[in-house]
């Protein structure tokens, strides 16, 4: 009975133990990271060795600051278009792919490959792309008389840009992860609505669609946590420009942290805020997912 009980402990607490190191890797340099930024919101320093107590005087200086709303406004618009454009793009693509027999894993590795590259690179080699005299956009687009639009120097035109460039890293995963739903599909659902008279329009729309409603959710919710930490390419595509219309969320909270004046607590308090957005909104997406399954 000991030897018994013994080994069904060990049972018990071996898939622990194969965690225990993530799991400590990940407390050591996430969790705590995060209990310490939130400590530090309450704090300010201006060289990173003396900190002094303010309470929440950061937070009521985000809350006053002119600057951060119109950064958070951004970054809302940033988020919003992005979210809505990856996961409409990314289910036409997986139909599409779907659909094809032939060369659906060339198809699948081309629009997978922007996700492999390195932010910081895709930033760069856009920013070259998009210039406005010497980039490759505009020479096409030139050719066909459409002139020099101004990408990266224009208010309006840059946020087009930013969004267009982070669908365009961000499409092919949402693209593989919308396809993988589709074909958990059971293909004798189709046959059977065919037989019934069903187009193909309405398989999409009354089988296809409903069924991937979890998938999409997901798409959903990874789009919108990735909307919201956008920060690198954008970085060196635009470097928040011009006159800041290109600055999101995560480089308001960079550069009170890293660029002079140098204000640690307000970064913090900023990116506290940004946390508890994205857990509140990540959240709704899953009660609103969960309620859609139960319907």
């Amino acid at each position: 009975m000991i030897a018994g009980r013994r080994r069904i402990n060990r049972r018990k607490v071996a898939p622990y133990l194969f965690v225990l190191p993530n799991m400590v890797i990940f407390g050591l340099f996430t969790i705590w990271p995060a209990l310490n930024g939130f400590n530090l919101s309450f704090y300010d320093s201006n060289n990173g060795r003396t900190f002094h107590a303010v309470g929440t005087d950061n937070y009521r200086r985000i809350a006053d600051s002119s600057e951060f709303w119109d950064v958070a406004r951004q970054t809302v618009v940033f988020v919003v278009s992005f979210v809505i454009v990856s996961t409409v793009l990314a289910t036409a693509l997986a139909l599409l792919l779907n659909k094809q027999r032939r060369g659906r894993g060339a198809l699948s590795a081309a629009y997978f490959l922007p996700i492999v590259v390195s932010p910081v690179v895709v930033g760069l080699i856009w920013n070259a792309a998009l210039q406005r005299q010497t980039g490759l956009v505009n020479s096409v687009i030139s050719a066909l008389g459409f002139g020099h639009p101004g990408w990266l120097v224009d208010p309006h035109l840059s946020l087009v840009s930013v969004i267009t460039v982070g669908v365009w890293i961000h499409l092919g995963f949402y693209t593989m992860i919308m396809l993988s739903g589709l074909q958990s599909i059971d293909d004798s659902i189709y046959e059977a609505a065919t037989i019934d008279g069903a187009n193909s329009w309405q398989l999409i729309t009354n089988i296809t669609l409903p069924l991937v409603r979890p998938t999409t959710m997901v798409v959903v919710t990874l789009s919108t946590i990735a909307g919201f930490q956008a920060f690198d390419f954008i970085y060196t595509l635009t470097g928040g420009g011009p006159v800041g219309a290109t600055t999101l969320i995560v480089q308001y909270i960079y550069t009170n942290g890293f660029h002079a004046p140098i204000s640690y607590g307000l970064a913090s308090a900023a990116a506290v805020i940004l946390f508890l957005v994205v857990f509140a909104v990540t959240f709704m997406n899953y009660l609103v997912g969960r309620r859609r399954e139960a319907i």
